[in-house]
């Protein structure tokens, strides 16, 4: 059995931008919490992580597929413009798994 939940409705604007505004920090803080398994991860899911942007999330990709899996989390350092203070801010989101 499927559950469907209906879009709240809202006479009140102000209410209804409050709820908004509700569901984007839980989105926001689901996101922010997620981990990411940087052997298997998009780029979409790379740039989830704080410091991390299309060009950076693009370069470990590359650097992945070029040298293959990464052994810990600590290798991301090898990737070009990833530095300790990047991986140290994520630490807690990474992992490696095959």
């Amino acid at each position: 059995m499927t559950k469907v939940q209906a879009a709240v409705c809202y006479a009140d604007p102000k209410q209804a931008y409050e709820y908004l505004l509700a569901q984007e920090k839980y989105e926001t803080q689901a996101r922010d919490q997620s981990v990411v398994n940087i052997n298997s991860a998009s780029e979409g899911e790379l740039v989830t992580l704080d410091g991390i942007g299309s060009s950076k999330a693009q370069e470990i990709i590359l650097y992945r597929e070029m040298f293959g899996a990464f052994k810990s989390v600590d290798e991301l350092e090898k990737v070009k413009g990833i530095g300790a203070k990047t991986i140290e801010n994520n630490r807690a989101r990474m992992r490696v798994q095959n």
